[in-house]
């Protein structure tokens, strides 16, 4: 394979996070159509493909990438692929030196997946796990995470 004309290094950082934030467009929807989800889907994929590419992508960079992938797949209903994201979402903000506002998006997202399948007992698990990740959070910070969390199904 030949090398590309343009930077790959400014593309998968221009890629990571319009992806990501196209994404999160969608996601904020209301409803969406089925060619929107299928949109949603392909963007975070790829935002979670450049973020992989990138030098500067740690394990909060992973956590995050990860944390969209399960909340974009709990939207479409794709429990398994919700907990698989939000669980890798887990892994990575489980990391020492991440913090624990990462690890409880992560509970977030796996509280959310299982509200989707129906388990209220792992949803509330979950959502508890992720209130007491926030313990020592910043408040306004800690905030978007019981947002969220208050939208729980």
């Amino acid at each position: 394979m030949s090398e590309p004309s343009f930077d790959v290094t400014a593309a998968h950082r221009h890629f990571s996070g319009a992806c990501f934030n196209a994404c999160w467009g969608l996601i904020d929807l209301a409803e969406r159509t089925p060619e929107q989800e299928e949109e949603m889907i392909r963007l975070a994929v790829a935002s979670h493909h450049h973020w992989t590419q990138r030098d500067d992508c740690g394990a909060k960079e992973t956590s995050v990438a990860n944390w969209q992938l399960s909340r974009v797949f709990a939207r479409v209903g794709e429990v398994s692929l919700a907990v698989r994201y939000g669980q890798r979402s887990l892994a990575a903000g489980q990391q020492e030196g991440v913090g624990p506002f990462y690890v409880a998006y992560a509970h977030e997202a796996l509280a959310r997946a299982a509200a989707v399948a129906g388990d209220t007992e792992a949803r509330d698990h979950h959502a508890a796990e992720a209130r007491a990740a926030l313990e020592g959070v910043e408040a306004e910070t800690a905030g978007w995470v019981e947002k969220d969390l208050a939208t729980l199904p």
